[in-house]
């Protein structure tokens, strides 16, 4: 994670949210009122699906359970049935 100060975020924006994009590097302003920290929408929107499995009911332990399986005993993608 970067870490600057709002003067320094202010001179460099372009360039802190370019490297914030391409390498998801996230960037923590500091302020005085306090801190906010810049992600990446790719991250932001693994977050939020993250977010929405773990409010799902089981569904961590369904998960943490699949991860479990030997890739020998599962189906083959092309004959999954969405």
């Amino acid at each position: 994670m970067l870490n600057t100060n709002i003067t320094n975020f202010r001179k460099n924006i372009f360039a802190m949210l370019e490297q914030t994009i391409k390498y998801n590097e996230p960037v923590n302003i500091s302020t005085k009122g306090g801190n906010a920290v810049i992600i990446s929408e790719e991250d932001y929107n693994g977050l939020m699906e993250a977010l929405y499995l773990c409010s799902v009911p089981n569904m961590r332990e369904r998960i943490m359970e699949g991860m479990k399986t030997p890739v020998s005993e599962c189906i083959p993608e092309d004959e999954v049935k969405w």
